[in-house]
Parts: structure tokens; C-alpha cells; sequence
């Protein structure tokens, strides 16, 4: 095993290339900039091409054009960027093609700031765009998880012909870690891109790339067509990390850079001799709503979701745990981060039956 010290930003780049990505086309800005400066300079080098597009709205539709292609290809962005981009995402959903979106996300709403947040989890989770469609999201909480989900993105996207997203904070993309480039490439067998617009060569029909179907009949067919495939992807690709939670307490609930700042409470409470533990869901969409059933957190009193949001991924664990323990809330939002203390303190002041600040949702 080999480890390269990457910013988080030019390894999920580097991850992209490592995944046969070939094409990228974006648009510059903060806290992701650095991940399409390194595909300027490296894609040319494998044959590739990076295209710095006139705005968000073009470059999505760049990709909508490689991918129906048959092409790997990527965009990324940060959350006023991404939610310029919804309008080729869903026409890229409507016409089944593959992509990767990567969101590096930022405090808003509107232009907010640059710091990190994670106030898009609605956004990618509920579609972003219009009709009913969802896209597989990948919720990363270390740069190395971040290239793993890059790279498996790739394969879940061209496996069910779907766009994939993957969403991390500012800090992701902007901090240093080891990073190991050697594992597998590819975990599935992929289908052949028989639909995809190559040319027939004189040897087929042509085939078509599109989202429009003006017959409501035809259309309700498709749609019922994209639920089947969105029910196996619910089915097929939740991915959870259950830390400590066999005879937590108190379980935390929190994904992306958040889930490590609750790790470092969770070490605090067993310290002190608390029973803690958290459920980190790795894909927000799939949500994995099994973890959060009884036999999965048979101790559990009472459940303190943290997110740098006003609360938004509550809404799902309130799904999940369909009023059976009392759902406490802590969040920053606008680009603030927990504080380790205070979750520390709130655990404390839940399980001793107080009053607490986010109080029971």
C-alpha cells in the first residue's frame, strides 16, 4: 500500500482520472477551484479534455452532451454552482445518462459564503431539479473515503445509467490527507453502452438521446420505468457506518465532517463512561432508514442529530424512527462547525432527562 499526502480537492481529481474519467467541464469556484486546475493540467496528458464552460448552465450540458456519448465524464461545483446545474441534471436523469457531480459544499443560501456547510443535503436528496426523479449521493467524510466514492460513483452511474453525486463539505476539499490509489478500479460488471449516440456507422439504427416525450401516457411509462430503478438502487447501494451503537445510550446521527467531530464526543462520552454511539449514513441517498430500527439501536434512549445546517437530514431520521424515541437536533449553519463540547454536554443533559437547547423534534 502506498499513500500520497493530497488536498482533498486535487485527489478527488486524481480519483476521477483513476476511474477512466476522460472529460470534465466546469466552472470555477470556491472551495472546489483546485479540482478543476488539476484536471486542466492533467487530463490533456491521457488523451483527455478539460473545458472551462462560459457558466454552470453550459458546462452541465456539456456533460449531458459526453455522457449521452458514452463518455466517463465529471463536473463539480460548489452549492450556488450545483443549483445552477439542476436543470441538467434532471434532463440528464429524464434521459438516462451517466455522469458524476461532485458538490463541494458551501454555507448559503444564496451566495452565502465560502466556509463549509451542508445545507444542500435537500437539494441533492428530494432531486434539485424538476419531476420525479432522484439521484444515487455519496456522503463522504475523509479525502480517502471521498476518492473511493468518487471512483465507485462512476460505476453506480454508468451500472444503472443514472447521474451520481457525491457531496462534501469546504473542508473536505480543502484539507490534507494520505491518500492510497490501489484499490480496485471497479467493484461491478458493467453493461455494454449499447444506447449510447456513436455513430451507427451504417450498422444500426440511430440511436436517441432525450428527455422530452409529449405523449402523457408514454411518459407516465418512463416514469414508472425510473421508480423501478430508483427502488433497486434503494434496495442495492445504502451504505452506513454503525460506530459504537451495540449498547449506545445516545446515538448521534451525522455524515461528512460533522461525523467526525461527533466521533470525538462519542470518545469523550465512553470515556466518562456514557454509552455513545453514532450512525453515519455514507450514502444520503439511499438513506439507510434500517439502521435507525430497534433491533439495530436496541439500547438507545434517545436520538441528537448534529448537521452544519438548520436541520435538514432530521427529516430522515424522523422517517426512520417514526416517533419511537424522542429526536434531539444541533446545527450550525452558514458555515460554522459543532463544537465537540457541546455535544458532549447535550448527550449528557438528554440522557439526565433536561431541558437542552434544539430541544425534542
Amino acid at each position: 500500500m502506498s499513500k500520497i499526502l493530497m488536498k482533498g480537492n486535487e485527489a478527488f481529481g486524481k480519483a476521477a482520472i483513476e476511474a477512466g474519467c476522460k472529460y470534465f467541464f466546469g466552472y470555477p469556484i470556491t472551495p472546489q477551484s483546485e479540482l478543476p486546475e488539476y484536471l486542466s493540467r492533467e487530463l490533456p496528458k491521457i488523451g483527455g479534455a478539460f473545458v472551462q464552460a462560459e457558466s454552470e448552465v453550459a458546462a452541465i450540458n456539456m456533460v449531458y452532451g459526453a455522457g449521452g456519448a458514452g463518455a466517463r465524464v465529471m463536473t463539480s461545483s460548489s452549492s450556488p454552482g450545483v443549483a445552477l446545474k439542476q436543470e441538467g441534471i434532471t434532463y440528464c436523469a429524464g434521459a438516462e445518462v451517466p455522469c458524476v457531480v461532485l458538490n463541494i459544499m458551501r454555507g448559503g443560501p444564496g451566495l452565502g459564503s465560502i466556509q463549509p456547510s451542508q445545507a444542500d443535503y435537500f437539494m441533492s436528496t428530494r432531486g434539485g431539479g424538476n419531476g420525479d426523479y432522484r439521484t444515487p449521493v455519496f456522503a463522504p467524510a475523509t479525502v480517502q473515503e471521498a476518492v473511493d466514492m468518487i471512483m465507485e460513483a462512476f460505476d453506480v452511474a454508468d451500472y444503472y445509467r443514472t447521474p451520481a453525486m457525491v457531496v462534501a463539505d469546504g473542508m473536505i476539499g480543502q484539507m490534507m490527507e494520505p491518500v492510497d490509489f490501489s484499490g480496485p478500479k471497479t467493484k461491478r460488471e458493467l453493461p455494454e453502452k449499447t444506447w449510447a449516440t456513436t455513430g451507427t456507422k451504417g450498422q444500426r439504427k440511430p440511436n436517441v438521446i432525450n428527455s422530452l416525450y409529449l405523449e402523457s401516457e408514454i411518459l407516465e411509462q418512463h416514469n414508472w420505468r425510473l421508480d423501478k430503478k430508483y427502488k433497486e438502487i434503494e434496495k442495492n447501494e445504502v451504505q452506513v457506518e454503525m460506530y459504537q451503537t451495540e449498547d449506545a445510550e445516545i446515538v448521534f446521527a451525522a455524515y461528512g465532517t460533522t461525523s467526525r467531530i461527533v466521533k470525538s464526543a462519542v470518545k469523550t462520552l465512553r470515556d466518562k463512561g456514557i454509552k455513545a454511539g453514532l450512525i453515519r449514513p455514507k450514502t444520503i441517498w439511499p438513506f439507510p432508514y434500517c439502521a435507525f430500527k430497534a433491533e439495530s439501536i436496541p439500547n438507545a434512549k434517545a436520538v441528537l442529530t448534529v448537521e452544519m445546517s438548520l436541520g435538514q437530514m432530521i427529516e430522515d431520521v424522523d422517517l426512520a424512527i417514526k416517533g419511537r424515541l424522542p429526536i434531539y437536533f444541533h446545527g450550525r449553519p452558514g458555515g460554522m462547525t459543532p463544537e465537540p463540547k457541546v455535544l458532549v454536554q447535550m448527550a449528557e443533559d438528554i440522557l439526565a432527562g433536561k431541558e437542552v437547547s434544539g430541544g425534542v423534534r
